[in-house]
């Protein structure tokens, strides 16, 4: 009895979250909501297992790739004579998995020392190029996969946006870096630090930089990423909860690594190597699930029972009939044409569910793309040409032709609603 309770609660739950036709429209409600159904969905796809896959093939990737990709961001650092800057930020990264951990990252710089790029002839430095390449190409991938993206950059992109990343990037980190120094040390804030409580509050920001840097690092993939348009917005509550994760599994796995004294025992000198994969699948984990995040509050809609929605027929020509109306009666008032992704957000059905019902509407010619970013959608016909039987025989279309595939055992005809009642059985199918 306790445990039907309990199922039919959880049930319950779980309709509101997805199903509520009347969400809360009142703070706090409406952020508990929220981030209600963003927990479910990113636990739903932990569940489901696509996170950690492609976190586990990061991990692969990034072992083959960490030290050409050091040795490509630091090239343009030390022709500047400010390489050292970053150095803490790769201790910092190791340091959770203790001496050793720090000791393997003094192994790496000394590898990445070692490697000059200047002289590894042209075959060298295009293998290098490429396995740098490939890292953050899976990156990409592993992005689009969460935003719903099929398409990935071109070949041209991939290359001109990865490399100015990779040789950018730590440039501005240092920028940064250089920047909050210089801040904190003017007179300015000198004088300041000596008057309270402004003293101990500058001392706490200035303890937190690296929190700060690491937040802005998470919040510029997230927008940079995926082949797709991010709002800064999101992508910067991503990446804080993101570096707070981060910080909080840094301590974690410090303490874990601290009193793990029997697995060395147990692995010898193997334990380094299992803590690191360790740690990385972790930290590649929380970059996905921070991009996730960004993702669900971008597109509220995507939140669902599946990460797949199937495509049920009611679920299509309801899509289209709603969209429709909402297209023809701003054009009828002679208002602007909405923005597909505004939408999509109204709809409040996963993305990939509308973009199908909507270009299948646009292949009938009831709908065409409209504004200077082509991102609006506009009736394609006259208002009075356009039928609702036009709508749901759009969306029906077999555009596949798979239905000619059919054997015509019965005859079709016999069981199309279209044409027939559908309240016939079988046995009066048969007998006819």
């Amino acid at each position: 009895m306790a445990s039907t309770q309990f199922k039919d609660r959880l049930q319950q739950a779980e309709d509101w979250i997805l199903a509520n036709p009347e969400p809360p429209q009142r703070w706090p409600w409406t952020w508990l909501y929220t981030a209600g159904r963003t927990a479910y969905a990113i636990v739903r796809d932990i569940i489901a297992g696509n996170l950690t896959l492609h976190a586990m093939s990061l991990v692969y990737t990034t072992l083959l790739s960490i030290v050409p990709l050091l040795a490509l961001s630091f090239s343009v650092l030390k022709a500047l004579g400010v390489h050292e800057r970053m150095e803490p930020f790769l201790f910092q990264f190791f340091e959770p998995m203790g001496p050793q951990g720090v000791q393997l990252a003094e192994q790496i710089l000394g590898f990445v020392d070692n490697m000059k790029v200047g002289v590894l002839g042209s075959v060298g430095l295009a293998l290098l190029v490429y396995t740098v390449v490939s890292l953050v190409q899976k990156v990409e991938r592993s992005f689009n996969m969460i935003w719903r993206v099929p398409e990935m950059r071109s070949l041209a992109q991939r290359f001109s946006n990865y490399l100015s990343v990779i040789m950018i990037g730590p440039l501005l980190m240092v920028s940064a870096i250089g920047v909050s120094a210089t801040i904190f040390s003017s007179g300015f804030v000198q004088t300041m630090m000596e008057i309270e409580p402004f003293g101990s509050v500058i001392i706490q920001v200035s303890r937190l930089m690296p929190f700060f840097l690491v937040c802005g690092a998470f919040t510029f993939v997230y927008v940079f990423m995926p082949n797709t348009r991010v709002q800064l917005r999101y992508a910067f509550i991503g990446g804080v909860v993101a570096g707070i994760a981060w910080q909080a599994v840094s301590l974690l796995f410090a303490s874990f690594v601290a009193g793990s004294t029997k697995y060395a025992a147990i692995y010898s000198s193997f334990a380094i190597g299992i803590i690191l994969l360790i740690w990385m699948y972790l930290n590649w984990m929380i970059l996905l699930l921070g991009a996730s995040i960004a993702f669900y509050l971008q597109n509220p809609g995507s939140v669902a029972k599946r990460q797949e929605v199937q495509l049920s027929p009611e679920l299509q020509e309801k899509v289209a009939l709603v969209l429709m109306w909402l297209v023809c009666k701003p054009f009828s008032e002679g208002k602007p044409a909405p923005q597909q992704e505004e939408l999509e957000q109204r709809l409040r059905v996963p993305g990939s569910v509308t973009r199908r019902v909507s270009d299948k509407l646009i292949r009938a010619g009831l709908l065409t793309l409209a504004g200077e970013d082509g991102d609006r959608l506009a009736p394609g016909q006259a208002l009075d040409l356009i039928r609702v039987d036009d709508v749901l025989s759009a969306v029906r279309k077999d555009e596949d032709m798979m239905v000619r595939r059919l054997p015509d055992v019965p005859p079709m005809e016999l069981m199309d609603r279209r044409l027939v009642d559908g309240s016939r059985t079988f046995a009066e199918l048969l007998r006819s």
